[in-house]
């Protein structure tokens, strides 16, 4: 959620921790889940700066200004470090949801390649709806040649620029190496495809209604969740990322304010708002869960049992960038839940959260971003 939290109704007292907190104003919708996740409070990016940033960094937690003489430089997403993985076996590696965007705040997505560019994200349920379950009516041969045609234009394009390097300045050819790089991406995007021509996509077992295109703010996120969850019901995909919609949202729960305005909450009217879009994210959550522990695989155990959310952003509130809003819930990196974790350290990686996250789903990696470990208390009792 890239505008934060309402932080004096979201975040717990900070003085009561462990199981038997009690659950902010904010929050209260997740209350018959709440053995079902954990809030943490004192997890930051270090270097993170800029306030109008609050989804850009987030899964990253990489410093914009690392690369001398240049004014932006981001790094590889975790759910992309996890797609890696992940995906090999699935016929979408990840999903890279966008619910809109604001001029001057970002790109789409909030996901990242290994060159640190931004990957574009579907916007609408619809265009989820028609990757998964739309039926394709181009026949295999046609579909084959248009992939091999695809194939012939990159070759023609690497070829391209392997001549072009020729004479080029060090700067150049380092532009030139990042958009080979993304040409391979795309080469590897097409073998995957062309791997997964001849098998059928499988259908869940709850039906899968087609979106209106109307949809927007809260049935627009409650249908983009119960297409993850279908997704991942048929084991289509298994790293899902999604930047919620803002303005839509805010003017869907009935307020006249839109979203940056919201995270700006001077005001009883603004702050009482601000409370309401945040219950309307727990309230979606919370069905969410349900959805998640109601959906069964074949050996008995339930969605949730192999599934790990996390919520939150990296901007706090306003312009503050301190003390993450972060919820994680889902029992498939093994974490203990029921909890309110406060960092010991009041400065604690949010990357070590996703280090964590990494190692608890079995992804074989020992750092992420500015990570110094993984949080030890999610795992134990």
């Amino acid at each position: 959620t890239g505008f934060g939290v309402t932080a004096k109704a979201w975040h717990p007292d900070i003085t009561d921790t462990g199981y038997d907190y009690t659950l902010p104003e904010s929050l209260k919708p997740l209350a018959k889940r709440k053995k079902d996740f954990t809030i943490f409070q004192n997890l930051e990016h270090k270097h993170s700066r800029d306030g109008h940033a609050g989804s850009t960094f987030w899964l990253t937690g990489a410093d914009r200004f690392a690369v001398p003489g240049r004014s932006f430089h981001n790094t590889i997403s975790v759910d992309q470090v996890a797609a890696a993985q992940l995906g090999q076996e699935t016929r979408y590696s990840s999903f890279n949801l966008n619910g809109g965007q604001l001029a001057g705040h970002g790109p789409g997505s909030i996901s990242w390649n290994r060159q640190g560019k931004p990957i574009p994200g579907l916007a609408h349920p619809v265009a989820l709806y028609h990757k998964l379950f739309s039926a394709n009516e181009v026949p295999l041969e046609q579909r084959q040649q248009l992939l091999r045609r695809e194939h012939s234009a990159l070759d023609c394009v690497l070829s391209d620029m392997r001549s072009l390097k020729t004479g080029l300045s060090k700067t150049d050819t380092e532009k030139v190496d990042e958009y080979a790089d993304a040409v391979r991406d795309i080469e590897v995007r097409l073998n995957k495809e062309e791997k997964w021509l001849h098998i059928p996509a499988k259908k869940p077992t709850r039906p899968v209604k087609k979106p209106a295109p109307s949809l927007e703010g809260v049935p627009e996120v409650a249908v983009m969740y119960d297409l993850m969850v279908a997704a991942m019901q048929v084991d289509a995909c298994r790293v899902f990322t999604y930047r919620l919609p803002g303005d839509s949202f805010c003017t869907s729960i009935g307020s006249s304010f839109s979203a940056h305005n919201l995270s700006h909450y001077a005001g009883a009217e603004k702050t009482g708002d601000s409370i309401k879009r945040d219950q309307a994210h727990a309230k979606l959550l919370a069905d969410l869960i349900d959805k998640l522990e109601t959906t069964r695989e074949v050996d008995g155990s339930s969605l949730l049992d192999h599934t790990t959310i996390v919520f939150g952003s990296n901007l706090r509130t306003k312009h503050s960038l301190d003390n993450c809003p972060t919820l994680v819930a889902g029992r498939g990196a093994g974490f203990v839940h029921g909890r309110h974790l406060v960092m010991k350290d009041e400065k604690t990686p949010l990357c070590n959260l996703w280090l964590s996250v990494l190692k608890g789903s079995g992804i074989e990696t020992e750092q992420f971003g500015d990570s110094t470990g993984v949080i030890d208390e999610l795992f134990r009792a």
